[in-house]
C-alpha cells in the first residue's frame, strides 16, 4: 500500500501530481493518506493511528475515487501487547513488564537528552527471551530462575528541545543476574538504535555474561 501525506479535500479525484504517482505505482492497491500532525517522515515508519484513510486504485494504476476513512486514526498509543502476550515467563520484570520496559527505554533516551519524553512505543514483534536457572535446593520439582535477557524491537516516538520530534527503530535489550538472591542481582539495558532482532538475539548469551561479570553496582 503507498503512503501519502496529502491533507486536503477527499471529495472526487485529486489533481495532486504526487498521489497519482503513488496510484500509478500502486494498481489494484490502495494509497494511505498520512497524518502529519503525528509523523514528519511518510516514507518512514508509520503507526496505524498515524493514517487518516486511503484512496483506493483500480487495476491500471487510477484513483477510483473511494477513500474508506480509518477507524483508529487519532493520536498514537502505546502497543507493547508483543510483549505482554507470548507464553514466557517475564516475572523477572515485576508485575507490570510493559511500565518498566517502557521506563527503561525512556531513561536510554534522556542519557543523551535531559528532557527527552517519549510519545509513544509500538514493539513491533515477538521479543527473544533467554532464561536460566538451577533446581531448587529444597524441591528438586522446582526450578529458581538466575539469570534472564530479552531483546525487544521497537518503533517509538520521542521528542527534545534540541532535536525536536524523532521517530526511532531498533532493539532494546535487558539482562538480569543473581535473580534468586536479590540483594546481589545486577542489571543491565542496552538501546540499539538500526539493527534487527537477530542481531539483537544472537547477543544475549554474551551480555548476560557481561553483566554477570561486572563488580559494583548494577546498571539500571
Amino acid at each position: 500500500m503507498g503512503r501519502f501525506g496529502l491533507r486536503g479535500r477527499r471529495e472526487g479525484i485529486p489533481d495532486e501530481p504526487a498521489l497519482l504517482a503513488a496510484a500509478a505505482e500502486n494498481p489494484g492497491g490502495s494509497v494511505s493518506e498520512i497524518d502529519t500532525t503525528y509523523i514528519d517522515d511518510p516514507d518512514g515508519y508509520v503507526p496505524p493511528e498515524a493514517i487518516r484513510g486511503a484512496w483506493l486504485v483500480d487495476g491500471n494504476g487510477k484513483l477510483t475515487g473511494e477513500y474508506r476513512k480509518n477507524p483508529r486514526h487519532g493520536m498514537p498509543q502505546d502497543d507493547f501487547g508483543e510483549l505482554t502476550d507470548p507464553d514466557h515467563w517475564i516475572g523477572w520484570l515485576g508485575d507490570d513488564p510493559a511500565a518498566v520496559v517502557r521506563k527503561g527505554i525512556e531513561e536510554s533516551l534522556r542519557s543523551q537528552a535531559a528532557d527527552a519524553v517519549v510519545e509513544w512505543v509500538k514493539i513491533l514483534e515477538k521479543p527473544r527471551f533467554l532464561t536460566a536457572g538451577r533446581r531448587h535446593p529444597e524441591d528438586e520439582g522446582r526450578i529458581l530462575v538466575t539469570r534472564a535477557a530479552l531483546a525487544v524491537p521497537f518503533a517509538l516516538s520521542v521528542r527534545a528541545t534540541q532535536h525536536g520530534r524523532s521517530v526511532l527503530l531498533g532493539v532494546f535489550s535487558w539482562a538480569a543476574v543473581n535473580l534468586a538472591q536479590p540483594e546481589a542481582r545486577k542489571d543491565r539495558h542496552w538501546f540499539d538504535l538500526g539493527v534487527g532482532l537477530d542481531w539483537a538475539g544472537e547477543r544475549l548469551q554474551e551480555r548476560i555474561h557481561e553483566v554477570d561479570g561486572e563488580g559494583g553496582a548494577a546498571e539500571r
